[in-house]
């Protein structure tokens, strides 16, 4: 069983940045994809950003496109969040996750991630 642990939440003004980070205890990291959820209450669980098992490749959500960036190191096995120019729309949890890779390929559906962490919270104010 992968533990993902994730930390960097917190409060932050409009306009401001923050940097998650998560920790992965899994040996397949490596061949994992990783991606950054988002779930405000009473809403589905929705991808902010994902990457592929070696970096070349992300996703990111329209709505964080240019203002977020996702970035991995395989050899401290944990994916990072930089989150820009916030503003209080991205207030809400941020969970990390992951999934078994055979190839670079990103999926999107956070059904099709098998681990995940505990949530960050994350509060943006006016």
């Amino acid at each position: 069983q992968v533990q993902l642990v994730e930390s960097g939440g917190g409060l932050v003004q409009a306009g401001g940045s923050l940097r998650l980070s998560c920790a992965s205890s899994g040996r397949a990291f490596s061949t994992s994809t990783m991606g950054w959820f988002r779930q405000a209450p009473g809403k589905e669980r929705e991808i902010v950003a994902a990457i592929c098992r070696n970096g070349e490749r992300t996703y990111y959500s329209p709505s964080v496109t240019g203002r977020f960036t996702i970035s991995r190191d395989n050899a401290k096995t944990s994916v990072y969040l930089q989150m820009s120019s916030l503003t209080p729309g991205n207030t809400t949890v941020y969970f990390c996750a992951t999934r078994p890779a055979s190839s670079s390929i990103i999926v999107t559906s956070n059904n099709a991630y098998l681990s995940w962490g505990q949530g960050t919270k994350v509060t943006v104010s006016s």
